[in-house]
């Protein structure tokens, strides 16, 4: 692992799945830039490999073995709230990160979202409705994103400007005690995450960053789309976190 005895450690994790393509080389592009640009923390990459069924588990273990601050985790069963989940609450990190494999969002934006969990955010979030925050996205995506923040702002009283940004840090204190409180396990894991955060009182930090579209995501917009609105669905009934 790449840190200093004193150095506050940082785990970024890249969930995957079937991202045997790309997965070296966004390893080895993330692993340059925090050599360069996050030296003021320890730091060690967890790849999260999903269920995949091509050769992404075997690519992970070779950079396992090839590189000290490289580690991978292998689950049976889909899904993003679940490896993030897994892999988290097992770190032994003070900061936790994740960020989506094909490296949509700035790298640039990466220290400032570490740093405001070092300053004492419970929750930093990239946003790519936040001012400042440059998008290059098909129009049917950013109707579909807009919509969904509208909606949650108008049923669950959402505070933030983006939910889905794959590009998110919480501190270690905030995952021991937020993530027992999270059931759901895909897509919605990031909206009732900062539902929750905002609603029990941890400090959330948006932050603008760069993103620009992967056109070969591997999500699934209208399967997305349906598991989201169940789960607004479910944190409109939740009636105990309303009275809190």
């Amino acid at each position: 692992m790449n840190h200093a005895q004193t150095d506050p450690l940082v785990d970024i994790l890249l969930p995957v799945y079937n991202e045997e393509h790309v997965l070296e080389r966004s390893v080895t592009t993330l692993r340059d830039f925090l050599g360069r640009y996050l030296t003021s923390f320890g730091w060690f990459i967890t790849i999260g490999d999903n269920a995949s069924t091509d050769r992404t588990l075997e690519v992970a273990r070779r950079l396992e073995a090839a590189y000290p601050d490289v580690r991978a985790w292998h689950l049976e069963r889909k899904g993003r709230g679940r490896m993030v989940k897994h892999a988290w609450q097992r770190s032994e990190a003070e900061i936790l990160c994740y960020m989506d494999i094909d490296l949509s969002t700035d790298l640039a934006a990466l220290p400032p979202l570490v740093q405001a969990i070092a300053d004492g955010s419970d929750v930093a979030i990239g946003s790519r409705q936040y001012k400042g925050s440059q998008v290059d996205r098909s129009l049917r995506r950013e109707i579909i994103s807009q919509g969904y923040i509208v909606i949650l702002k108008l049923l669950l009283r959402f505070p933030f400007s983006d939910a889905q940004c794959g590009f998110k840090a919480m501190s270690k204190k905030a995952v021991n005690e937020l993530f027992p409180l999270i059931k759901d396990d895909e897509w919605f894991f990031d909206t009732e995450l900062l539902f929750l955060a905002h609603k029990l009182g941890y400090r959330v930090t948006e932050l603008p960053v760069r993103w620009i579209e992967d056109r070969d995501s591997r999500v699934k917009i209208l399967r997305t789309m349906w598991l989201d609105m169940k789960g607004v669905w479910r944190m409109m009934r939740s009636r105990r976190l309303w009275k809190r």
